[in-house]
């Protein structure tokens, strides 16, 4: 949909939309009521200051809307096992699961993990075992802004950020959120040239 479409929604409906970019009830009801936008650049300050808002219930509702690696929906256990991302993350948020997602955004996360496929089994395999490692230790799944970023990439990613404190981990995990958000709404608006 073009940015005069998602101007045009209902509240509710711009609601779903906005889940598509960010699995925040918070965040995506905030940019429903901030709308009519008057151009995308005007949209993405308002997404940043709506993110700057949240707290950590909101993120980690956020991170709980992606699919692992490899999955079709939020939580799920693909074969390669657990990063999430989007477009900007390894995982992808898409899929109907997960807190808010909404169908749709699962084509974002087949598109977002497309290099995990190449992988060699070994490597999507240790993969999933960090993952499981790091879900252990967090709570929640590996947060990576995926877009352009290989299985081995990832995996470095992941063991880099396993001893990290608690604390500045989720500040990390936070951030890439941010970074698959900005990435998605830019998709989100873009829909309709896509697709024509």
């Amino acid at each position: 949909m073009g940015l005069e479409d998602l101007n045009g929604l209902g509240e509710a409906a711009a609601t779903r939309e906005f889940l598509r970019c960010c699995g925040s009830r918070r965040w995506a009801t905030r940019m429903a009521i901030l709308r009519p936008f008057a151009d995308a650049r005007t949209m993405a300050n308002a997404a940043e200051r709506a993110f700057e808002a949240l707290d950590r219930g909101d993120w980690l509702e956020a991170f709980a809307a992606h699919p692992k690696i490899g999955a079709g929906g939020a939580g799920g256990t693909g074969r390669a096992g657990g990063v999430a991302g989007g477009e900007d993350g390894g995982g992808g948020e898409d899929g109907a699961g997960g807190a808010g997602g909404v169908a749709g955004s699962s084509a974002w996360s087949a598109q977002e993990q497309a290099l995990v496929a190449e992988a060699a089994d070994v490597t999507r395999q240790r993969l999933a075992e960090a993952n499981r490692d790091y879900e252990a230790r967090f709570g929640y799944i590996f947060i990576v802004c995926a877009t352009g970023k290989t299985a081995a990439e990832m995996l470095a990613l992941l063991e880099r950020r396993l001893p990290n404190d608690p604390d500045a981990e989720l500040r990390i995990a936070a951030d890439e959120q941010r970074k698959i958000t900005r990435l998605r709404l830019t998709k989100l608006v873009a829909e309709d040239r896509d697709h024509n």
